[in-house]
């Protein structure tokens, strides 16, 4: 990445044809404004290449404690030669700037902005937020990586949700080679789903834990990202490492506790269960089990749950149902991984 000295340019549009070519690019665009009237103003990144090309975007902490994203936007960037970019990368280093400033998942009302999308041009402050973000950042991609990791008192293996039936997603999900790819329609009001609608080929990047760097996990993002863009001929092929398919989940679902006390979750990230496998137990304060739960399928572990003061129908593991091998819906790997 170029280095690139003083402020940010403050600007209210993003406006990638009146960037300059073969640089990267500050900008401070504002979304919103905030109590005393003082522009929200979202951290953009551009890297404008001299050569026309498709233009990839990356958005980071849509959530505001979800972290990881940002150091692998900042390393990504720190690949890129924009003088020999074919064309256009653009990333939000941090999508939710009231929440990140609260240290929280939440935008500044409470709202969960992935679940508002694309929102409202006369709604409520989130909405507002959001519309905006769509209009102004969203309208100019041709792709869409959004980075994303647990929330608060859970943690993630690297995986990946992608329309598995669409070659386009299929191929982004398989080239970040992630520990696990969820096939997940993006058919809800996440930003994911209204990039989809807007026919933008996108796909959920899950790295990690909440606020914290995940060193191991922001690499093999970095990675990936980068063959996704070698792959839509913007930046020169590298020869990629030799690793393991990833495990391909046909769908997946959430535990949840029917009793409050204590909880250990047993198996660890991206491991295989059995069906009827014990997986969790539930202690009262005095120490005695007082249930178990147990595998109803056999799957892999997407995510769970660390936080051992659970209530009633608290979340306690995200098994994933492993896609057959003769399920070809699910199995669209491109041609490098077969």
């Amino acid at each position: 990445m170029n280095d690139i000295p003083g402020a940010a340019v403050e600007c209210d549009r993003l406006e990638l044809d009146a960037l300059p070519e073969g640089r990267t690019t500050r900008l401070a665009l504002a979304i919103s404004h905030d109590q005393l009237g003082q522009p929200i103003r979202v951290p953009v990144l551009v890297a404008r290449g001299r050569r026309r090309g498709p233009v990839l975007g990356l958005t980071a902490a849509l959530h505001g404690n979800e972290l990881n994203g940002v150091p692998v936007i900042h390393r990504v960037f720190a690949g890129l030669d924009p003088s020999t970019l074919r064309g256009t990368v653009v990333a939000v280093l941090v999508t939710n700037v009231p929440g990140f400033v609260r240290r929280q998942r939440a935008f500044m009302d409470g709202q969960d902005l992935n679940h508002i999308m694309p929102g409202r041009a006369r709604g409520n402050s989130a909405e507002v937020y959001a519309w905006r973000l769509v209009k102004r950042v969203l309208a100019p991609l041709d792709l869409l990586v959004d980075l994303h990791t647990a929330s608060t008192g859970r943690i993630n293996c690297l995986y990946v949700r992608a329309d598995m039936t669409r070659p386009d997603t299929a191929a982004m999900a398989y080239r970040v080679h992630p520990q696990v790819v969820l096939h997940n329609p993006a058919n809800d009001r996440t930003l994911r789903g209204t990039a989809m609608g807007m026919q933008i080929p996108a796909i959920t990047l899950e790295i990690g834990n909440p606020q914290r760097f995940h060193p191991e996990y922001i690499k093999v993002s970095v990675h990936g990202i980068r063959r996704i863009l070698a792959s839509h001929g913007m930046v020169p092929r590298r020869k990629a490492p030799e690793t393991a398919h990833p495990i391909v989940c046909s769908r997946s679902r959430w535990l949840y506790t029917q009793q409050g006390g204590f909880l250990e979750v047993y198996p660890k990230v991206a491991t295989r269960v059995e069906k009827n496998e014990v997986i969790a137990r539930i202690r009262d304060v005095w120490g005695s089990v007082i249930q178990e739960y147990k595998a109803p399928y056999s799957g892999v572990v997407i995510g769970k749950s660390v936080d051992p003061a659970a209530e009633t129908g608290a979340r306690i593991l995200h098994l994933g149902e492993i896609a057959s091998d003769d399920d070809a819906r699910f199995l669209r790997r491109p041609k490098e991984f077969r």
